[in-house]
């Protein structure tokens, strides 16, 4: 066996020492390495989350703004609807004045036209005796000289006041139409609010539906045996029915229930009051504005003058 001699020890001991500084030097390398690496890989990621939240900031302030523009639209639609909705208060009162204006109208004139009859018949009669003087003559022309100056006047103030009434009431009309339209609007505005804060879409006014439950699809047109509860008109058995569906906006299916309730003439709708349209309107689910709309009064007043 050879000898083991301090060369072979100093030997092995430089041959350790090179290897551990080689490995050293080499895993050094390495670490450093892959240390670009990973920096480069979270360098990276970093630039991607800030570009993501710059993206997100962007379209957080997009959102924000939709949201104030919508806010801003349905306050402007509920003040909108508001003035439309006094303005149609208004109209309504209005038209009301003028159709007590021309009922009065109308009175005083049918009493100047019976007075002026009267007057010609007193006349006639009178004209028959010898004892009538001049002097009374005089005083009974003068008399109807002055009535028939009267049924001028007013005769000359009625189409005025009629035209005057037809304007109002297609103002209240369009008011009515208008506050419709403008309801209509902030229900679709108030739904898709609800639903989708960040999300607006644009409304069809007219995919919405009235919802009136009435209908005047034609029905079976034989006539009703009138009810005897509190709310049931008794009709005097010496006068005959009128056609009711001469109405405009009276249909068979209407014109049954009007019966059922007792409304069997022209002159019953003519001479309805407030508390008559409110129970028609209970039994015929919100007619109560196309009762108004389309003049069922004013119509069946007509008819009956007609008639």
């Amino acid at each position: 066996m050879p000898e083991i001699t301090v060369m072979h020890i100093t030997v092995v001991a430089i041959a350790l020492i090179l290897g551990v500084v080689i490995g050293w030097i080499v895993r050094g390398n390495r670490s450093s390495s892959e240390k670009t690496a990973i920096n480069a890989g979270w360098q990276e990621q970093l630039e991607a989350q800030r570009n993501e939240h710059g993206r997100l900031q962007e379209q957080n302030k997009s959102l924000m703004e939709q949201n104030s523009q919508f806010q801003a639209s349905n306050k402007d639609s509920k003040m909108r609807a508001a003035e439309l909705s006094d303005a149609l208060k208004d109209a309504f009162e209005r038209r009301d004045k003028l159709q007590r204006q021309v009922k009065e109208v109308r009175s005083n004139l049918e009493n100047v036209i019976a007075q002026r009859d009267q007057l010609q018949s007193d006349i006639r009669k009178r004209d028959e005796h010898d004892d009538v003087t001049s002097t009374a003559i005089k005083l009974r022309d003068e008399r109807i000289s002055k009535l028939s100056r009267e049924l001028e006047s007013w005769q000359e103030r009625v189409p005025p006041l009629l035209e005057r009434f037809r304007i109002r009431n297609e103002e209240a009309q369009q008011f009515e139409r208008d506050l419709g339209e403008a309801r209509e609007r902030i229900a679709a505005l108030e739904e898709v609010h609800d639903s989708a804060p960040t999300h607006i879409a644009p409304v069809d006014p007219n995919a919405l539906t009235d919802g009136l439950d009435a209908s005047n699809d034609p029905v079976d047109a034989t006539r009703a045996t009138v009810s005897n509860d509190d709310d049931s008109v008794e009709d005097s058995s010496d006068e005959l029915d009128d056609d009711l569906k001469q109405i405009k906006g009276v249909g068979p299916a209407i014109e049954k229930t009007l019966i059922e309730m007792g409304i069997r003439r022209f002159s019953q709708i003519a001479e309805m009051n407030e508390y008559d349209i409110d129970r028609i309107a209970k039994r015929l689910k919100g007619f109560r504005s196309r009762i108004y709309r389309e003049d069922w009064i004013g119509q069946a007043r007509d008819l009956h003058d007609q008639k």
